[in-house]
């Protein structure tokens, strides 16, 4: 594998030291910023890309600029549904509320990890980060879920302040997770899971099942055929079985799985961001 390759066009870093850090632990620990309002990650993430880049924005401007959305929770089925598709933000609108927030200081760029990518993701973020950049990871934490654990009900924005061999130190909440496990969720189709009993509860006498997925302007809906999952969900209610029921549905999700490198606009390192190429694929 060429050196061009697993850093996306920096040979300089290949087969370096796999650690680099923005902040130390504690560092994260004291600056970090916690969610700052419901389904907001994204929004939180960006706070503290502006707060590395030494652009102080108030958290409620970064939400405002990002324009997180959220769940409709007393909707019916359909519109539910869209809702949880789309809620809290894409990595689109967190380099748009980044750049609009920063006063136009800061551009970011996506790198998309699906399909898979030829890339050492530790050494590669490394590569980035001790240059200045600062990576925000868009993750969906429905796969790799720990044995036991629940499976979460949403995809996830985290910043990443540093990487070691095999590791890579996130904020909100302050985690660290293995390459492999970090690797799995940033290469992830665009779905979400909704549970079961999210579902059921929110089927009323008048709900039309036939605009779950005919009343989306989203082919993907009719493609993963999100009707005929929640009519066999209501099948199962009506037959009483000691068959497994189906625990979740899948629905698409406008989020994509990836990195987002930020940095100042006029800088070197931003300029050179703007203009890097897409990871290769495998």
């Amino acid at each position: 594998m060429e050196a061009d390759q697993v850093l996306g066009g920096h040979p300089e870093e290949a087969g370096g030291d796999d650690e680099a850090m923005l902040w130390s632990i504690q560092e994260a620990l004291e600056r970090q910023t916690l969610q700052i309002g419901a389904s907001a990650c994204g929004a939180t993430a960006v706070v503290d890309v502006l707060k590395a880049l030494g652009v102080d924005v108030p958290p409620e401007e970064a939400d405002r600029c990002v324009q997180t959305r959220l769940r409709r929770n007393e909707s019916p089925l359909p519109d539910y549904l869209l809702s949880r598709s789309e809620a809290g933000a894409t990595h689109a609108q967190l380099i748009r509320g980044a750049e609009e927030a920063g006063d136009g200081k800061v551009a970011g760029r996506f790198f998309h990890l699906h399909p898979r990518r030829r890339v050492r993701l530790v050494a590669w973020l490394a590569g980035w980060i001790r240059r200045g950049a600062v990576p925000v990871a868009t993750m969906n934490m429905q796969l790799a879920v720990p044995e036991g654990e629940e499976v979460p009900d949403a995809w996830h924005h985290q910043l990443v302040f540093g990487v070691a061999a095999n590791a890579v130190f996130m904020t909100n909440p302050l985690d660290v997770v293995s390459e492999a496990e970090m690797h799995q969720r940033l290469c992830s189709e665009s779905v979400l899971l909704v549970r079961r009993e999210d579902v059921l509860q929110r089927l009323t006498p008048d709900c039309s099942l036939s605009d779950v997925s005919g009343g989306q302007s989203d082919p993907r809906w009719e493609a993963l055929d999100v009707e005929g999952q929640v009519r066999k969900m209501v099948l199962e209610e009506e037959q009483e079985s000691d068959q497994p029921k189906t625990t979740h549905i899948t629905i698409p999700a406008a989020y994509s799985s990836g990195v987002t490198l930020f940095a100042l606009r006029q800088s070197e390192l931003g300029q050179e961001l703007l203009a890097a190429p897409e990871l290769p694929l495998l």
